[in-house]
């Protein structure tokens, strides 16, 4: 039996009857093959290179290049910010810095489990300024790429915190509920997700039977996500942007399979139980962390920030 990472684990899970992959694409894919996601790697080098470039950095992260490893950091710091994905990098760095704000705020109010979906190299858990009984930290990714992970933070030389939990999981055999549940995570208490750079890369039906499952928790549990709006309502340089790196993630065996309008996606979280939405657009996102800035650094509109809670 083929190993799945996260992603198209999700999409086989016990939530959805969907089976669509990289695979219905015809093209070999790492995702069906157990192995550490490109994407995974692509994403934490944005997030190391807005270090480098961008300042004021809308996003700090210390730990963001020495994850990376060596060789990557090195070839970080000679592109200097440039490349393909390049007008990426403003929105990898803010949807974290979004992500991490609401978990402030969330813990202000009490919320004491913090879960990372898909947490590829995110550092969050070996940065978080929070002794474990304030803050639990579970990352939340297949076996496959969390061997990966702990091999880079070995190299790295970043301690394991005691708040962290890995919650390796293989949706072959485990749903998201069971996995967190055997990870020790506390399903009548309300927790805050991050689902950062996932919703692209799944179905429609397992990006909402993700969704279901966060909305059956306790009243009080949020997630933040980002999500693709429709090439066809982009401007004619989004649709470019999105056309080529949409591309470049088809050829890595990723394909983009989900976009989502934002009024029907407010309506289909209300009928499964959110009651509170917050939906930001570039402007909406330019106009809280990046105005201001001497340097002109700005979003593409490709891609928007959500926050819903129950």
């Amino acid at each position: 039996m083929r190993r799945r990472t996260f992603l198209h684990g999700l999409m086989v899970s016990g939530w959805v009857t969907s089976r669509v992959s990289a695979w219905a694409q015809g093209t070999p894919s790492l995702l069906a093959e157990g192995r550490p996601s490109r994407t995974a790697q692509s994403t934490a080098n944005l997030r190391a290179a807005h270090q480098l470039v961008d300042q004021p950095r809308i996003f700090n992260d210390p730990l963001a290049l020495r994850i990376i490893g060596v060789q990557a950091e090195a070839a970080v710091r000679a592109n200097a910010g440039r490349g393909p994905l390049a007008s990426f990098r403003p929105f990898v760095a803010v949807r974290s810095r979004y992500a991490e704000d609401e978990l402030v705020r969330a813990v202000q109010r009490g919320v004491r489990q913090y879960v990372v979906l898909g947490a590829g190299l995110d550092t969050f858990a070996y940065r978080n300024p929070y002794p474990a009984s304030r803050l639990r930290v579970f990352e939340v990714d297949h076996p496959a790429t969390q061997a990966w992970k702990r091999a880079c933070l070995q190299n790295a030389g970043i301690a394991l915190p005691e708040s962290l939990t890995f919650a390796a999981i293989d949706f072959e055999t485990q749903t998201l509920a069971g996995g967190l549940r055997q990870a020790g995570f506390t399903a009548d208490e309300p927790a805050f997700f991050s689902m950062l750079g996932v919703v692209v890369y799944l179905t429609r039906e397992a990006a909402m039977g993700t969704l279901k499952f966060v909305a059956s928790l306790p009243s009080g549990t949020e997630i933040v996500l980002d999500y693709a709006i429709s090439p066809s309502a982009l401007s004619e340089g989004d649709r470019n942007r999105h056309d080529d790196v949409a591309r470049r993630a088809a050829e890595r065996g990723e394909p983009w399979l989900t976009y989502f309008e934002p009024p029907a996606l407010a309506r289909d979280l209300r009928a499964i139980g959110f009651t509170g939405i917050e939906d930001l657009g570039p402007d909406e996102i330019h106009d809280r962390y990046f105005k201001g800035r001497a340097d002109g650094l700005r979003l593409n509109g490709v891609a928007r920030l959500l926050k819903a809670r129950r």
